[in-house]
């Protein structure tokens, strides 16, 4: 239901380029350019930049192109409701996730909540901490978890829970039973980490840098699996993450271990929405089956 102008505005962005939008939508590309040129002269302003490799949005094109994605997100819903559809049934949720929240605890829930809701279906994205913000504020996902330091813009947050960074290793590591683990300790065994993307990785760096104890890591990588399944076959190894990401620790022969550094408990695990949207009733129930859940689990990794 989007004008010529707009569904070429749209592929183009999405694109990059006009030849690569010209592909997509079977359209020469002289009329897709000379739709866009129409569109800004309408507009007054300059939505592209042109380079030689292709078209970046410009900061208006910025602020048109999240309109526009708004405005056709708003326009399925009414339709959705039209046709009957905002009953829970035949209803696809799309989240979107940081890499630890992948690895056991997003799966068990959305399992979970199927149980009850067998019509609903997900679609899950995983993504930095930055890109799951920007998919979030660009309507590409309906609901978000990440570990958060501060507040995103346009971003509602449903839900807020404790997530400290904590130290994992074998229940028989050396350190497992030492009642308060020193950042200085862990340089005499192999460390895995995070890239330094992430929010625990940057905590971690940070309390490192704060105590003048810098360790350098034997393994890093971006996908907590790796660095699990290396834990589990290197008895002397740790690694770091938070109870919401590794909640089954102690069957697999784990344990988890606090470091008393301030910088260490300043990340929080945020459930997200993009501000002022309409939510389906499917999401509705979703998010309220997340927050008790997550409270839930908060409350029992506290005791």
């Amino acid at each position: 239901m989007l004008s010529t102008e707009m569904r070429y505005f749209l592929a183009v962005a999405d694109c990059g380029s006009l030849s690569a939008a010209s592909a997509q939508l079977f359209v020469a590309v002289s009329a897709i350019s000379r739709q866009i040129q129409r569109l800004e002269q309408q507009l007054g302003v300059t939505l592209f930049a042109r380079h030689a490799r292709g078209m970046v949005l410009t900061e208006a094109g910025e602020i048109f192109a999240h309109h526009v994605r708004k405005n056709l997100l708003d326009m399925e819903y009414a339709l959705a409701e039209i046709k009957g559809l905002k009953a829970v049934r035949r209803t696809l949720i799309r989240v979107a996730c940081t890499d630890g929240l992948a690895f056991t605890l997003l799966p068990r829930l959305i399992a979970a909540f199927r149980r009850d809701h067998p019509g609903v279906l997900f679609d899950v994205r995983v993504a930095s901490a930055q890109g799951v913000a920007e998919l979030l504020r660009s309507g590409e996902c309906d609901v978000a978890l990440q570990f958060s330091l501060h507040a995103e813009r346009a971003v509602e947050v449903v839900g807020s829970w404790p997530a400290p960074v904590l130290l994992v290793m074998h229940d028989s590591h050396p350190l497992a039973g030492v009642p308060q683990v020193a950042l200085a300790d862990l340089s005499h065994y192999p460390l895995a980490l995070p890239q330094q993307n992430t929010t625990v990785r940057q905590l971690f760096e940070l309390a490192s840098h704060m105590s003048g104890h810098l360790i350098e890591p034997v393994l890093t990588c971006d996908n907590f699996s790796t660095l699990f399944h290396f834990l589990l076959r290197t008895p002397l190894a740790v690694t770091i993450c938070s109870s919401f990401t590794l909640e089954e620790a102690q069957q697999q022969g784990l344990v988890m271990r606090a470091v008393n550094i301030d910088q260490l408990s300043q990340r929080t695990l945020q459930l997200q929405t993009q501000s002022g949207r309409p939510r389906s009733a499917a999401l509705t129930l979703f998010l309220t089956f997340l927050q008790q859940q997550l409270s839930a689990l908060s409350a029992a990794i506290k005791a």
